[in-house]
């Protein structure tokens, strides 16, 4: 009898691993501690081979570029850039990165050469909260 009631406790700790382990994890939400207080109007975008622009809306104003990635390629380092201003341009071989206001992040790329998705990642900071907008680029 103490086997059994062994086997079933092992069998209810199992489900109970398993339940948990489907559900919605943190690691499904962005880095950090706190809640979301950027809201973006969007975090994925596809855009076109040619030269795509997007324009994307925060509900929140206190924000600031962490870092900028293509494929590999990462940019942390915006040199005259003070992030921690409400308009800033941040300038790189394929892309331009604009706070154009509190509230406003415009981002362009130019034509994709390769023949494979380009994936540019725009990482997002405010506090303890980070959050990313990611654009594939069809290729060419």
């Amino acid at each position: 009898m103490a086997m059994k009631n062994k086997l079933n406790i092992f069998y209810l700790i199992a489900l109970t691993l398993f339940i948990y382990s489907c559900s919605k994890s943190n690691n499904d939400r962005p880095i950090g501690q706190w809640d979301d207080i950027i809201k973006l109007s969007t975090n994925k975008v596809a855009f076109k081979s040619t030269t795509d622009s997007i324009t994307i809306k925060t509900q929140g104003d206190w924000w600031y570029i962490t870092e900028i990635s293509v494929d590999k390629n990462k940019f942390s380092n915006f040199q005259g850039v003070d992030v921690l201003s409400d308009h800033y341009v941040i300038k790189q071989d394929c892309f331009i990165v604009e706070r154009r206001d509190k509230n406003t992040l415009f981002i362009k790329l130019d034509p994709n050469p390769n023949s494979v998705k380009r994936v540019v990642i725009v990482g997002l900071g405010a506090g303890d909260y980070f959050d990313r907008v990611v654009i594939t680029q069809a290729p060419k």
